[in-house]
C-alpha cells in the first residue's frame, strides 16, 4: 500500500484482549440486577457498540443507568486484572512507529476505559490522537469518528487506512472513504465481516507489516 501515512486502530478485539473483562464485568452487573448470565460468545458478540449497548438488550430501560453505573464501577478494576494484549500486537505498533506512521485510536469504548487500557497495557505511547465515540455525537459505524481524527492529523482519506475487527469497522471506513482493514477472530463473524466489502481482511494484526 502506497502513500499511507496514518493507521487508526479500534481497540477491543483488534489490539486488546478484554473479553473476559467484559464478561466478568457484565455478569456481575446481571446478578446484582437479578437478571439471568450470559455466555462468553453471546457477550463477546455484543462488544463494539460501547458499553450502554452492550447492557440495553439484557436490562429493561428502568434498570439500565444503575445497570450501566455498577457496570463501570466493577470494569474499571476487571479491566486491570483481566485485559491483555493480543498476541503481535506491540511488535506490529513498534514497526509501524518505527516507520514514522502517524498511529491513532478510534473506539466506541468510552474515553476513560480506553485511556485505562492504554496506559495498563503500555500502549499509549504509540498514539498521537485517541478519540472515542463519548465525544462525539454519533459512534461508529458512523464515520465521523474517523473524519475527526483525519482533520486533527491533516491527513487526507486516502492516506489513511482503519484496522478493527467488526462489520461496523469496516462500514465507518467506507462512509470516511478510508481502506479498511479486518482482523478476524474479535467481535465480528467472518460472514458479516466480508458482506461489508472491506478492503483487505488478515487473520493475525502482525500480518499488517507485510501489507504496510
Amino acid at each position: 500500500m502506497k502513500n499511507i501515512k496514518l493507521a487508526i486502530f479500534d481497540l477491543d478485539g483488534t489490539l486488546v484482549d478484554a473479553y473476559e473483562a467484559i464478561t466478568r464485568s457484565f455478569n456481575y452487573t446481571m446478578k446484582k440486577h437479578g437478571y439471568p448470565p450470559q455466555g462468553p460468545l453471546v457477550i463477546r458478540r455484543a462488544v463494539g457498540w460501547g458499553d450502554q449497548n452492550l447492557l440495553k438488550p439484557f436490562v429493561k430501560k428502568s434498570d439500565l443507568h444503575k445497570a450501566l453505573y455498577v457496570y463501570r464501577q466493577h470494569h474499571r478494576l476487571s479491566l486491570l486484572k483481566y485485559s491483555r494484549l493480543i498476541k503481535g500486537a506491540a511488535r506490529t505498533l513498534d514497526y509501524l512507529k518505527h516507520k514514522n506512521y502517524q498511529l491513532a485510536i478510534a473506539s466506541n469504548r468510552p474515553t476513560p476505559f480506553s485511556r485505562l487500557i492504554l496506559r495498563h497495557l503500555k500502549l499509549d505511547m504509540y498514539f498521537t490522537s485517541v478519540l472515542c465515540a463519548d465525544k462525539l455525537k454519533h459512534g461508529k459505524p458512523h464515520p465521523e469518528i474517523l473524519q475527526m481524527i483525519m482533520r486533527r492529523l491533516k491527513v487526507r482519506p486516502r492516506e489513511t487506512i482503519y484496522v478493527g475487527d467488526m462489520p461496523i469497522d469496516a462500514k465507518a471506513a467506507r462512509r470516511a472513504a478510508v481502506k479498511a482493514i479486518i482482523v478476524t477472530g474479535g467481535s465480528g463473524e467472518k460472514n458479516a465481516i466480508r458482506a461489508e466489502k472491506p478492503y483487505l481482511v488478515i487473520r493475525d494484526i502482525s500480518a499488517l507489516r507485510a501489507v504496510l
